[in-house]
């Protein structure tokens, strides 16, 4: 009865689902994989933009720190678009071109990137850069003059041995309007912390010069925000920035605590500080820069491209799918008809058409080799049992005859007839011996009793052994050994497959003949030859002489062979000591039988 398998245990299925499994975790890797390398790309391209624009905002806010207007500008609009491969274009604030990188005529973008005003530099840029304050760049009146600098790096270098007493390695900066400026980048100037040897003020001092310069125009809006107006502004410089300038605050008046009069003061310093700069600075202008916007990035697919994507992996999920399909159905096929031959009964024999020569065709040529064994060994089987029962029969047949006939008198029991029931007798225990020795074979428990034959005692003793029935059959019995080969073996068993081929040849020999045993080294082996001059055999008839109660007699007369187990006990014998057993022979010129063990070192 043919087993119904389920749909989800089925080969076809599961190669199907692997298939399916395997295509989309496939896309979907892909997929994936190429939106994160294409967002990761477009991420560094837009640090390393955002990188460029901060540098072209600070190259053109430098021009306009230390020029009063854009005349000139052309050059370094040219060289900064060079350097970025981008378009780089200024204009006022009323979109007059001041300078562009593009040909006359091209559109500007909706949108500019940042307004270059060096006053106020604390324009967010779309490109997502931001500063405040002034310029440091930004000099204008406040320049110190060469006596000024002089007195000033006097006090910084003093300033400098006084950090260097105290542990801190420090340096001398100097500022575009010419005040050094003594600082550790990291130390305590950056954090705010000065040792108290070195916090003598001096260095802070506003000089002569750049007192004149903020002075009056601080004093009048102290006044109109009615702050102190006898309070003068010094200055101090931020080295906490990475730009380093001069900033001016209100110096502390004398009993002020108010935290607002401070930012108001700030403011007044701020406002007039941005006023007396700006006919120094070059008028605000709007910069414009080609690649479009390169805000926060996040690779998203078009509809179409994500139709071409769907649409790909539509294909090559199909693709996978029909394929499977195929070489699934052509895996199948075969399994089939394997599992349908299996479960036919066993007198069918069914045999699997073998159409490829894959995996699966190894197995259906293994399954109909496994038939025709199967097949052969039931036919001996039937065979076996046949013969079994013949050559028992026909003894005891006779056996029982003889007693009959004497128990009713109709014939004596004379020595003749004795030794005619004891020779019946013999050959049924001949019979049943052969019969033991194969079973015990076939079961594996056949007993060896090994130790050192030299070989050519071994023929001698087989040969003394059938001497006698030699010379009556007037067949000449000879023996010859090439050297003197040893064998690990049991020689009861030896002398036994020995003597077997030794009757076998004697039987179909002729007088006048000649039956030789030979002995010789092959390599690592020893080979034992029976030659007879006998009858041969046919060569149709040659690959069946080891079987069991096969004669090339199919009349099955006993004057023309034995029992049919001598052969097949001889092989078994031979295999048990690790040998083969072979035969070869042509019809009218004789056999030779060869039994190939493995050969043994001499005793010591």
């Amino acid at each position: 009865m043919t087993r119904r398998i389920p749909l989800r245990k089925r080969l076809l299925v599961r190669l199907l689902i692997t298939s399916v499994l395997i295509a989309v975790c496939s896309v979907a890797a892909t997929a994936w994989l190429a939106v994160e390398t294409a967002t990761r790309a477009l991420r560094e391209e837009q640090g390393q933009v955002i990188a460029e624009d901060m540098d072209v905002l600070a190259r053109l806010s430098g021009y306009a720190a230390t020029h009063s207007d854009w005349r000139g500008v052309e050059k370094t609009v040219r060289e900064l678009s060079a350097r970025t491969g981008r378009r780089i274009a200024l204009t006022t604030t009323d979109r007059t071109a001041i300078a562009d990188s593009a040909p006359a005529g091209t559109s500007l973008p909706p949108r500019a990137a940042a307004t270059v005003d060096p006053l106020h530099i604390d324009t967010y840029t779309e490109r997502g850069a931001q500063r405040a304050g002034v310029d440091p760049r930004v000099v204008g009146p406040y320049r110190v003059t060469d006596e000024e600098r002089a007195k000033l790096e006097k006090l910084a270098d003093t300033r400098q041995r006084c950090f260097a007493r105290n542990g801190y390695e420090a340096v001398v900066v100097q500022t575009p309007s010419g005040r050094p400026v003594v600082t550790d980048h990291d130390g305590p100037v950056a954090s705010g912390v000065v040792p108290d040897e070195c916090a003598d003020g001096l260095l802070n001092t506003t000089t002569p010069t750049e007192n004149k310069a903020l002075s009056d125009r601080a004093k009048k809006c102290l006044d109109r925000r009615g702050l102190n107006p006898g309070s003068q502004p010094f200055v101090t410089v931020d080295v906490t920035e990475k730009r380093l300038g001069t900033r001016y605050l209100l110096g502390k008046t004398k009993g002020t605590d108010d935290r607002t009069a401070v930012q108001e003061a700030d403011r007044c310093v701020d406002e007039a500080r941005r006023a007396q700069l700006d006919p120094y600075v070059a008028p605000v202008a709007e910069l414009f820069l080609g690649g479009g916007d390169t805000t926060a990035v996040r690779f998203d697919m078009s509809p179409a491209n994500k139709a071409k994507v769907v649409g790909a992996a539509g294909l090559v999920l199909a693709v996978t799918v029909a394929v499977t399909a195929v070489v699934a159905t052509r895996l199948v096929r075969p399994l089939r008809a394997l599992t349908e031959a299996a479960q036919q009964p066993p007198e069918l024999h069914a045999r699997v058409p073998v159409t490829t020569r894959d995996e699966t065709g190894i197995l259906a040529a293994a399954f109909n080799e496994l038939a025709e064994r199967r097949e052969r060994l039931e036919a001996q089987r039937k065979a076996m049992v046949s013969d079994v029962a013949h050559e028992l029969r026909t003894p005891l047949t006779n056996i029982r005859g003889w007693l009959e006939v004497t128990r009713d008198g109709v014939v004596d029991p004379d020595p003749a007839l004795l030794a005619s029931l004891h020779e019946e007798a013999l050959v049924l225990q001949r019979v049943i011996d052969d019969l033991q020795d194969l079973a015990a074979a076939d079961a594996g428990t056949l007993r060896l009793h090994r130790e050192p034959v030299r070989v050519d005692e071994l023929l001698h003793q087989v040969a003394a052994a059938h001497r006698v029935a030699a010379d009556t059959a007037g067949v000449a019995l000879r023996t010859t050994a090439d050297g003197t080969p040893w064998l690990d073996a049991d020689p009861v068993r030896m002398r036994q497959a020995l003597g077997n081929l030794v009757s076998n040849a004697l039987r179909h020999t002729p007088a006048g003949g000649t039956v030789t045993l030979a002995a010789r080294r092959d390599g690592d082996d020893v080979v034992l030859d029976v030659t007879d001059t006998g009858t041969g055999i046919a060569a149709e008839d040659l690959p069946y002489v080891f079987d069991r109660f096969w004669r090339a007699e199919k009349s099955r007369s006993r004057r023309t062979g034995g029992s049919g187990l001598g052969l097949p006990i001889v092989r078994h014998l031979v295999a048990a000591h690790g040998g083969t057993a072979g035969a070869a022979s042509e019809p009218g010129a004789g056999s030779v039988f060869s039994l190939r063990l493995p050969a043994a070192a001499p005793p010591s």
